[in-house]
């Protein structure tokens, strides 16, 4: 299947795939390898510089040659640094470039997707599709109006009601007016055109002038016996 895969690109796709992952783990390796050189000539120029010290007084041919190494290392020192330098801008270049393409990649998916989400829903449509939904809500609105306002069954006369309502109240009235024993300014106008009632003083006076001639009667009997 690889080889398949191999004919018709795919191995291709993926070493193309790669090639930033391999570029930037070889650049690596070497920037390592020119790192771990750095501490090795910094070290045997301090060695130099030793026996250059050491020799200075004693051995003047020892210690000039311990400079001259000395000056070499440093020079080699100079070309690693500036290799290393070029090392770690090239590895930067490219990771910078990687993500680049990474992202690009990501948003064209983005992209993709977005398109396939939206298929063909235009501006135009979302309009029509809104404008259809207010038709309906207005619909909506007519509907619940001419139910309301169209009940079932024979229109209520009004006249009647309220002729109803006055019995209603007539009849409240003069059931408290027989309970209290008095007569409601509302009443009609024939009880209105009745005497009033008497006076609890003169309803008093005609007691006891009954009592008295009660009294009269019982002598008269009396005398007659």
């Amino acid at each position: 299947m690889s080889g398949v895969w191999g004919w018709f690109g795919g191995g291709a796709a993926a070493k193309k795939k790669d090639t930033p992952k391999n570029a930037i783990l070889d650049l690596r390796t070497q920037l390592d390898m020119l790192q771990k050189r750095e501490k090795h000539l910094m070290n045997q120029m301090a060695d130099q510089d030793a026996i250059a010290r050491k020799n200075i007084n004693t051995n003047k041919n020892a210690a000039k040659a311990a400079l001259r190494r000395k000056k070499g290392h440093e020079h080699s020192l100079d070309q690693t640094i500036s290799q290393i330098g070029t090392l770690e801008q090239q590895i930067n270049a490219i990771e910078s470039a990687n993500i680049n393409r990474e992202t690009l990649i990501v948003m064209q998916r983005a992209g993709d997707a977005m398109k396939q989400i939206h298929g063909k829903l235009t501006v135009d449509k979302v309009d029509e599709t809104m404008d259809e939904l207010r038709e309906q809500n207005a619909l909506s609105e007519e509907i619940v109006l001419a139910i309301t306002n169209n009940q079932i069954g024979e229109p209520v006369d009004e006249d009647e009601l309220e002729a109803e309502m006055e019995a209603l109240q007539q009849e409240a009235l003069d059931k408290k007016m027989l309970e209290s024993g008095t007569v409601p300014l509302s009443v009609s106008s024939d009880i209105r055109n009745l005497p009033s009632v008497a006076n609890p003083d003169i309803k008093s006076q005609a007691l006891t002038e009954d009592d008295e001639e009660e009294e009269l009667r019982k002598l008269q009997a009396e005398m007659a016996m």
